[in-house]
C-alpha cells in the first residue's frame, strides 16, 4: 500500500529537481549580469541589496509555480521556466531605465530602490506567472 502512496515521487523530485536548479540558475545568471554584487553587499548588511534580490527570486519562482502546476511534462516546465527567467533579466534592465543609477543606488543601501526592484519584480513575476495558465 505505501508505493502508492509514493507513486507520484519520481514525478516530484523530477519537477522539484529541475526548478531548483532554474533556480540556481537563475541567481548565478542575475548576479553575474547586475552590476552590483548582489552576494557582496548583502553579506556586508545592505538591506537594498537583499531586497532586491529576495523581490527577483520571488519574482522568478511565481512563474514556475504556474509552469509546473500547467506544463504537460518537464521538458514543458523547464522550457516556460527558461522564459521566466529571460522576463525577470529583461525586467531588471527595464527598470535601470526608470533609475539610470538603480545598480548604485542598491549598492549604496537606498531602500527606495532596493524596495522598487522587488515589487516589480515580484509583479511582472505574477503576471508572468497568470500568462502560464493558458
Amino acid at each position: 500500500m505505501p508505493s502508492v502512496y509514493l507513486a507520484g515521487l519520481p514525478a516530484f523530485l523530477a519537477y522539484f529537481g529541475s526548478t531548483v536548479g532554474l533556480l540556481v540558475l537563475f541567481s548565478l545568471i542575475y548576479t553575474r549580469l547586475t552590476p552590483h554584487h548582489e552576494f557582496a553587499l548583502i553579506k556586508a548588511n545592505k538591506s537594498a541589496a537583499a531586497v532586491a534580490f529576495g523581490g527577483s527570486l520571488l519574482g522568478f519562482v511565481l512563474p514556475l509555480v504556474a509552469a509546473i502546476s500547467n506544463s504537460v511534462s518537464l521538458l514543458d516546465c523547464v522550457l516556460w521556466g527558461a522564459i521566466a527567467l529571460v522576463v525577470q533579466m529583461v525586467t531588471f534592465f527595464a527598470l535601470r531605465l526608470f533609475i539610470r543609477d538603480l545598480p548604485a543606488r542598491i549598492s549604496n543601501n537606498e531602500m527606495a530602490s532596493g524596495v522598487f526592484v522587488a515589487f516589480a519584480s515580484v509583479a511582472v513575476g505574477a503576471l508572468n506567472a497568470a500568462s502560464m495558465t493558458w
